[in-house]
């Protein structure tokens, strides 16, 4: 009995071990994935790309809207920006 317990205790180890092999080779072949990650960087990259395109563009347009505001109090309060440093 105890030759049986030792090669069922054996059989059941080198299992495991290929098993955990199985799954390290796995994990690495993942994480080694280059294509995969170049891919994610350059979706990552394009979707930056249009955030700053879009903030850019408002940026634009808020300053345009500035400039429009700040003609109109030139045109109603002469003195306003004397007016606003001496408050501020």
């Amino acid at each position: 009995m105890n030759v049986f317990t030792f090669i069922i205790a054996l059989v059941g180890m080198v299992f495991g071990f290929i098993t955990w092999w199985i799954k390290l080779g796995i994990a690495k072949s993942r994480g080694n994935d280059d294509t995969g990650k170049r891919r994610h960087r350059r979706q990552r990259r394009g979707g930056d790309s249009r955030d700053l395109e879009q903030l850019t563009a408002m940026a634009d347009s808020l300053g345009e809207r500035i400039g429009v505001l700040e003609s109109i109090l030139d045109a109603e309060v002469p003195n306003w920006r004397e007016q606003h440093e001496r408050a501020g």
